[in-house]
Formats: C-alpha cells, structure tokens, sequence
C-alpha cells in the first residue's frame, strides 16, 4: 500500500461506493474487500482498494447497465434512468423510467446530494421486501 493512501472507515467506504454499511461489512467478512486492522480492531480500507468496486459511470467501458449494478447483493433490481429528482428539506424524491413505467423513490436529500443524481443518469431501483403482491386489473 503507498504511503499517500488514504485509510477510510468502512461507514466511509460505504458511502464513497454508494452501498450500505451493512452490504460493505459482508465484503470485509466474506475477504471480498481487504482491510488493515487497526490496533484497537477496527477496519480501515485503503482508498485505492475500492477501485475495483467503483461502478463506472454511466457509457463508459462495455459492461450493460445490469452488470453495473450487481456489487449489491439485493437481486430485486430495475435499472432504468432518472427522469426527475426534486429536494425538498431532508428529503428527495426521485423518479426512475423504466421501460412505459415509472418508480418513485424517497431517500434522504444528503444521499441524493453525495450520489450526485441527476436527471438523464442511469440508476437502479433496489427493492427489499417481505412480500410482493401480484395484481391483476
């Protein structure tokens, strides 16, 4: 590890790929992601060991807008494009089009500002539910 890398804290790393701290703490259990160990225990991950998990932006490289988003281990996945995203206080709406259909999502206005969401960018809706229902009209 060079000298200049930056430690970060795994709530920080988290942050920094836009996943849950809970989904970055499997990676560090499971050895997906290695850590130095602090002293007192703690992780510490070096900053240049997240490159690997940094999900490229949207057109570049030739992975499929799918394959961008699968360093998540929720498979309940619907990419499609932002087409709207308003803050509003501690709150953010964001609508995705996916295909003819839209989903609305509410997420704090601190993660739409740190993921920088914008209209026309490419996002994945990641749904976790105890239950799904089928409709029928």
């Amino acid at each position: 590890m060079p000298d200049a890398d930056v430690l970060l804290k795994p709530s920080e790393a988290a942050a920094a790929l836009g996943v849950s701290y809970p989904t970055l703490k499997q990676w560090i259990l499971a050895g997906t992601l290695k850590t130095i160990k602090t002293p007192g225990g703690h992780h510490r991950i070096a900053q240049s060991d997240l490159k690997p998990f940094l999900k490229a932006a949207p057109g570049e490289g030739s992975r499929s807008s799918r394959e961008r988003f699968r360093n998540v281990s929720g498979r309940n996945q619907l990419v499609g494009t932002i087409i709207e995203v308003k803050i509003s206080g501690l709150l953010a709406q964001v609508v995705l089009e996916i295909g003819d259909q839209r989903i609305t999502s509410i997420i704090t206005s601190d993660a739409a500002r740190e993921m920088q969401l914008r209209k026309g960018q490419t996002a994945a809706a990641l749904m976790k539910a105890t239950e799904v229902m089928i409709v029928r009209a």
